[in-house]
């Protein structure tokens, strides 16, 4: 015959079994979205659909994670579940902008043919143009400037893309911006 506190005992544990295996569930996510393995990730979110927009203590969504492992075909899956293109890390940090610093053009046209935000910035004013200006990656420098991105935004150092490209001596691309 249960007791209240025995009842309580068991309650505490259950409780405690489902947070462990969320949180398992979580860093297999993340795992997924970083190794590219679309058969756990279809897995996972088969089981648990609200894994498709969870952060991790640095505040990476699995869509954040993929595109800056360069994992294309995770991240197709992603938007195709629904997560958030414009989700933004601790820093205000986007997939779009992790793939400017990076230089994964093809993640960006997905990225972008899927609505993500051209011109949000990080909490340092920087954009997506900034990033792949500042990197070098004149590839996707051409893609943004096609999809208009903003070549008058200024970042936290009241520097646009154009003087990130001076700074850079980047002729090329000083040439591309003007």
């Amino acid at each position: 015959m249960y007791t209240l506190k025995t009842f309580l005992v068991s309650l505490i544990i259950l409780f405690m079994q489902t947070i462990q295996a969320q949180s398992i569930q979580t860093q297999s996510i993340f795992y997924a979205c970083r190794q590219g393995d679309t058969v756990l990730l279809k897995q996972l979110l088969k089981t648990d659909t609200s894994l498709i927009n969870t952060i991790d203590s640095k505040g990476y969504s699995p869509l954040i994670i993929a595109a800056y492992n360069n994992q294309k075909e995770v991240v197709d899956i992603l938007i195709e579940n629904g997560a958030n293109v414009n989700q933004q890390d601790m820093m205000g940090n986007t997939a779009l902008i992790g793939v400017c610093f990076k230089g994964y053009l093809n993640i960006a046209e997905l990225l972008l043919k899927h609505k993500a935000n051209i011109n949000l910035v990080n909490f340092n004013n920087a954009s997506p143009l900034i990033f792949a200006v500042t990197f070098g990656h004149e590839d996707i420098v051409r893609l943004l400037l096609k999809n208009k991105a903003d070549l008058c935004w200024r970042d936290s150092n009241n520097k646009t893309a154009l003087d990130h490209a001076f700074v850079q001596g980047n002729r090329e691309m000083v040439h591309l911006l003007q």
